[in-house]
Parts: structure tokens; C-alpha cells; sequence
């Protein structure tokens, strides 16, 4: 009787997890240690205006994308605080620069998968600030009303274009005082569109910064 083989054993490395992306423009961005040397507004902008809010739950024959959204808060930021600097509106427009790589997450969701998610998008948050010359460390009163004008923001997208009831969005996202719907264009745009717009307000708004 012959003597059974014994098990093969693959000695094989596993391969290293990848945790970068590659963009358009050729940079290869490291998601867990992002450097800011490896961030374009180019691959910003493109991949803003490629990722849907509210999971593509809208009204309309394009998606409403995270670039319109950031378009919308910061020019709702602008009316709120119209004392506000031109790098304040910069970090208002580049809120949520990281879900161009991370994707756009509902706020439910985000609270199930917990801090590796928050996590990643800080350290992404912090390298686009370097990259661009802005403060790494936003004041926690900046902050707050970065976080009211994404609240009226996020309100009036609800109601417009994402079937929210008033009184449900209310119920979520507070009552939008100050700001007017019928001066906000939700219209949503095909992704080009929404694309060079974004960077033509990157643009028109760090041209300004650098005039002083």
C-alpha cells in the first residue's frame, strides 16, 4: 500500500494589497499615505464630477454629482459669510475633494463603517490642503459654517431633486435659513459639464488668492 502524498505547500508570496489608484493624469495616489505631490485639481475635478450624491437617487437625465454639490455649497457659503476670505471659499469648494477617490457615501452608511473610513478621508483632506497651499488645520468655526452651508446645501437637494418631503429634511438637515432656492441652479449637468465648471471656479478663486 503506497504511502499517501503529503499535502503541497505553496510557498509563494501573497502579493502586497494595493491601496493606491491610478489617474488620468498619471499619478499614482496612495490612499492610506497620500502625498500632496501626487494630487491634481485636474483629477480632482474629474473624479468629483463622476460620483454621484444621494447614490444617483435624483430627478433629471444626469446624476447630480459631488462637483455641482461642491459648487453649490460654496457659493451658499459665500452668502452666508460674505466676510469670508478667498482661501475659506477654496476650502469651502474642496470639502469633499477626497470622495474623488473614496466615492460619496450617505451619512447613515458612513456612521455603520466607523473611523477607518473618516480616517482615510482626513489624511486625504490634509495632503489636498498642502497641495494647494492651504491651512492644514481648520478652525473648528470654519468648520461649523463649512457645515451649515453644506446643511442648506444638502437640504435643498434633498427636497428638489432627491424626493425628501420638507418637513423630512427638515427632520435631517435643519431649516435653510437665508438662502433663497430660487437663486440656486440644482439643474443637474452632464459630467463634462460639471467637470469644467469646477475648474474653472478652482481657477477664477486661486487667481484671486494670488492676487491678494
Amino acid at each position: 500500500m503506497s504511502e499517501r502524498a503529503a499535502p503541497r505547500q505553496d510557498h509563494s508570496i501573497e502579493p502586497e494589497m494595493r491601496a493606491w489608484q491610478r489617474m488620468l493624469s498619471g499619478r499614482r495616489l496612495d490612499l492610506l499615505d497620500p502625498s500632496p505631490l501626487d494630487i491634481e485639481i485636474e483629477d480632482i475635478a474629474q473624479g468629483l464630477s463622476r460620483v454621484a450624491r444621494w447614490n444617483g437617487q435624483t430627478t433629471g437625465e444626469h446624476a447630480y454629482s459631488v462637483a455641482q454639490h461642491s459648487l453649490l455649497v460654496e457659493e451658499i457659503f459665500g452668502r452666508l459669510f460674505p466676510q469670508i476670505t478667498t482661501e475659506q471659499r477654496l476650502i469651502a469648494l474642496l470639502h469633499d475633494a477626497p470622495e474623488y477617490v473614496i466615492g460619496d457615501m450617505i451619512s447613515p452608511f458612513k456612521a455603520v463603517v466607523g473611523g477607518d473610513y473618516k480616517a482615510v478621508e482626513l489624511r486625504l483632506q490634509h495632503a489636498i490642503h498642502l497641495r494647494f497651499s492651504l491651512t492644514p488645520i481648520i478652525s473648528q468655526e470654519l468648520r461649523r459654517q463649512i457645515k451649515r452651508a453644506d446643511a442648506v446645501a444638502a437640504y435643498h437637494e434633498a427636497t428638489l431633486l432627491a424626493g425628501f418631503l420638507p418637513d423630512e429634511a427638515v427632520q435631517f438637515f435643519g431649516r435653510p435659513r437665508g438662502i433663497d432656492p430660487q437663486g440656486l441652479d440644482l439643474t443637474p449637468l452632464p459630467t463634462q459639464n460639471a467637470q469644467n465648471a469646477f475648474l474653472l471656479r478652482f481657477a477664477a478663486l486661486d487667481q484671486q488668492r494670488i492676487k491678494g
